[in-house]
């Protein structure tokens, strides 16, 4: 069943509705594409090698992200001929995290395993994944333990990234960047993805109470292409990771964020006029020629401004949840006495 440029209303619709003569499936992986011309063909066939010996229902969701090198037409024709495979068209390149993102939304299993197309991932590794899944995890990230990639701009950078955001979000993952993973649909399908923070999903999950697992997995050198990955992504990945901090501490309580800071500015403005003051009535020195003045009023003005940029966000935040009527709780299960 091919999917071309629908609008994402039309994609939706299309991805609720079962495919006549096939159970629907139970595992969805999702491949973002971007100039895999090469490694697609063969990519289709180790997953459907990998997936056949499950014994369940399965779909592949491949969306393709604005390739330029003939991988659309590649994946039309594989679209055409395999009824488990889905292909979701870009009109142009949006990222990967979008092409994720539009891989969520179109698939249809319970459980979601996304993968890169460039082979580096092991297919064979998705039963492995998908154990775990059986065992009662929510998500299972993949372990990149020995990559095969360049030490100065790919291993090195990532090793600094994964200790940061382990560090700062309290998930303690070795290989954030390891797109292998598998997710129950129910710990993700709230979660919406922007700029680069596909990474953040594990982080995501984990907010809401998801049991997570980390496992090693199989890496391969890149065979065909290159890779689209640069030392440009550390600066993305700092200020997504400030994002998502700000997000998971501060999302509902943003006064907390800015009040506290703009309290403590205040109350050192006030420290500082007293001290001009004092310094007025024990020395003599005038205030306008004291410049702690100046240190007063710029802190008492900034930590103003701050608290009312911490009432400006408490509102909007109100507004966004109120207005999409989006929970700010997630309840794993209720347990009564039957009446």
């Amino acid at each position: 069943m091919l999917i071309e440029t629908l609008p994402a209303t039309a994609m939706k619709d299309e991805a609720s509705r079962p495919d006549p003569g096939y159970p629907r499936p139970e595992v969805s992986v999702i491949v973002p594409l971007f100039n895999e011309v090469d490694n697609l063909p063969l990519l289709h066939a180790e997953i459907c090698a990998a997936l056949e010996a499950l014994g369940r229902p399965w779909e592949v969701v491949f969306v393709d992200d604005g390739s330029t090198d003939g991988t659309t037409a590649v994946l039309r024709k594989i679209a055409s001929s395999d009824p488990r495979v889905r292909a979701v068209i870009f009109r142009r390149n949006f990222g990967q995290t979008a092409a994720l993102s539009a891989g969520f939304d179109h698939s249809r299993g319970p459980i979601i395993v996304p993968m890169d197309g460039d082979l580096q991932n092991d297919p064979h590794d998705i039963p492995r994944l998908l154990e775990k899944i059986d065992e009662g995890y929510d998500v299972v990230s993949g372990w990149r333990r020995h990559r095969h990639d360049r030490l100065v701009t790919r291993r090195f950078p990532s090793m600094i990234a994964n200790w940061i955001i382990g560090r700062i979000t309290k998930v303690r993952l070795h290989d954030y960047g390891c797109t292998l993973k598998a997710y129950r649909r129910e710990v993700i399908r709230h979660i919406k993805l922007y700029g680069e923070m596909h990474r953040f999903i594990p982080v995501y999950a984990s907010w809401v109470g998801a049991r997570w697992l980390e496992i090693e997995v199989n890496h391969r050198a890149r065979r065909f292409g290159r890779s689209k990955y640069g030392l440009i992504r550390i600066f993305k990945v700092i200020l997504d990771l400030i994002t998502v901090k700000f997000l998971g501490t501060f999302s509902t309580t943003p006064i907390y964020a800015f009040g506290g800071p703009g309290l403590a500015m205040c109350f050192g403005g006030f420290l500082c006029g007293l001290f001009t003051l004092w310094d007025k009535l024990e020395n003599g020195v005038f205030v306008h020629r004291n410049p702690v003045i100046l240190l007063a009023v710029f802190l008492f003005m900034l930590g103003a401004q701050c608290i009312l940029i911490g009432l400006l966000a408490e509102i909007a935040i109100r507004t966004y949840y109120e207005s999409q009527d989006k929970p700010i709780y997630f309840v794993r299960e209720i347990v009564e006495k039957e009446r």
